[in-house]
């Protein structure tokens, strides 16, 4: 049974991490490099290596995915998933998938964030909640991040972030997100060298996201 849903009240004790992937649909992301992101964050879900880590606690994880681009755009790709099988991610890959972006523009990182934080207030109440947002640019139109970050929901979410080489050196869009964008205890950047490199990239972020809360439960402080 896939489990499917957008706010389950008893849910609290049962889930881990409440997990929102946004990806960045920009201008700049052209069809194939929309579609190398595409596939590989659902290939990355089918891995084997990052069903492990989603199902290595008791305590599932509840994923959702949006994409984003310029103000006012964002779409809900996956509806909150709480994951308790290799069926769930299978879905959920499947899910993503077969999803065809309809519209692209600027960049503004601060609405995709905005965004994200509204999407975490219909999830199922879990332990930690995280934004994993990928980027190939800089917040260039609309809401800033910083502007973004005054929402009091962001006192108990953190903030990760994917670099995505091509639009931007590499280098400094990686220095840009760390700057600006990361937030919360143990946040990083994960590099994807490029669009193709994404599949790889990505799949090392979900298992640093995953694993690095069960060993925080294994070894609390």
């Amino acid at each position: 049974m896939i489990a499917t849903l957008l706010s389950v009240p008893g849910t609290a004790s049962a889930c881990r991490l409440a997990l929102a992937l946004a990806v960045d649909v920009s201008v700049s992301v052209d069809q194939r490099e929309y579609a190398l992101q595409r596939n590989g964050l659902a290939n990355a879900l089918r891995s084997p290596d990052v069903i492990q880590a989603f199902l290595g606690s008791p305590a599932p994880v509840a994923l959702a995915a949006y994409e984003w681009s310029g103000p006012s755009y964002a779409k809900v790709v996956l509806e909150w998933t709480l994951v308790t099988s290799a069926a769930d991610m299978h879905h959920a890959a499947d899910t993503i998938a077969r999803y065809s972006r309809f519209q692209s523009g600027s960049t503004s990182i601060g609405y995709a964030l905005d965004f994200g934080a509204d999407l975490m207030a219909r999830a199922p109440r879990c332990q930690h909640r995280t934004i994993d947002l990928s980027a190939d640019g800089k917040n260039n139109d609309g809401l800033t991040p910083e502007a973004a970050f005054r929402n009091p929901m962001f006192r108990t979410i953190t903030v990760n972030a994917l670099a995505v080489g091509g639009s931007e050196v590499l280098d400094a869009l990686t220095s840009y997100l760390s700057e600006t964008v990361i937030r919360g205890a143990g946040a990083f950047v994960e590099v994807a060298r490029n669009h193709d490199d994404f599949e790889r990239a990505m799949k090392r972020k979900l298992i640093r996201e995953v694993k690095s809360l069960a060993l925080s439960e294994l070894h609390p402080r």
